[in-house]
């Protein structure tokens, strides 16, 4: 009799220990909002929280109730591993949708690169890279971002200038050095990621113009980005989702007074991650 009540407890263990495997226990936490960011990645967040993604986090963790805490890391290689894989933080506030890198809540907005060139250049109005005017043009790009396969398609990335895409950003800024570079003459135009060329052309001494560019074929210039979390954390996808509706006029508020360009939601493809304001893996 004693036999078998021990074996009927080792048998309830183990299904007790299967279950919880199939049923892995939510890693969020319940009394704070843990948010991976970049210390130093204006106008995406900054360590002074003087970010976009500073504000949004700060709309997220007051609709939830709960303190903000972050977790500061530099994005690049190891990014989403050492943070959110680690246990550190619980979201990262821009993510571009669909990303295999991390899962994702519903898109709260939509981007897309633009021509960032000198307001009267007569370039304000370029709507494609198959502009032929660009091709008389001293243009820069960011090196290994979806404007450079198009440029290499229409054989400009040759004599493009070309900015580094990943760095450290508390120590450089490559975007701002090819903004720089447009308002100073080095160059006629930018194709950069909306949000950064926003940002940067809205800050600038100099008048700048920033014109959305749209392409016909792939790689698209438009994402959709969203909140990035750990898979399998369905519960919290539902109460991201939750705020995103709630409070998705502030939202948008935030984004237009750090001059992101929008573009709807539904115009814009689900594909793959995009420069600026997101980690590697």
């Amino acid at each position: 009799m004693i036999l078998a009540r021990a074996m009927g407890a080792a048998v309830l263990a183990l299904l007790s220990t299967v279950a919880l495997g199939q049923t892995r226990p939510d890693l969020v936490s319940r009394d704070r909002l843990r948010v991976c960011a970049d210390p130093a990645n204006m106008p995406f967040s900054d360590k002074a929280k003087a970010g976009f993604e500073n504000r949004i986090a700060e709309i997220v963790a007051d609709e939830l109730k709960l303190p903000l805490r972050y977790y500061w890391m530099p994005q690049g290689p190891g990014f989403v591993r050492n943070t959110l894989g680690e246990g550190m933080c619980d979201l990262i506030v821009g993510y571009a949708s669909d990303s295999d890198v991390v899962d994702h809540s519903n898109p709260y907005y939509a981007s897309t690169y633009v021509l960032v060139s000198r307001a009267g250049s007569g370039l304000d109005n370029v709507q494609t890279l198959d502009d032929p005017r660009l091709s008389r043009i001293k243009l820069g790009v960011i090196a290994a971002t979806p404007p450079t396969d198009h440029l290499l398609r229409l054989g400009l990335l040759e004599k493009a200038r070309a900015y580094a895409l990943l760095v450290d950003h508390r120590f450089a800024s490559p975007a701002e050095e090819a903004v720089h570079d447009v308002e100073t003459g080095v160059t006629d135009a930018l194709a950069i990621w909306g949000p950064l060329g926003g940002y940067l052309a809205k800050k600038a001494p100099k008048p700048l113009a920033v014109a959305p560019l749209r392409a016909d074929r792939r790689p698209a210039l438009a994402y959709r980005i969203a909140f990035g979390f750990r898979r399998n954390e369905i519960e919290w996808k539902h109460r991201l989702n939750d705020v995103i509706r709630a409070r998705r006029p502030e939202i948008e508020a935030v984004l237009r007074d750090y001059g992101v360009p929008l573009v709807p939601i539904e115009a814009a493809p689900i594909g793959p991650s995009v420069q600026g304001g997101e980690g590697g893996e």
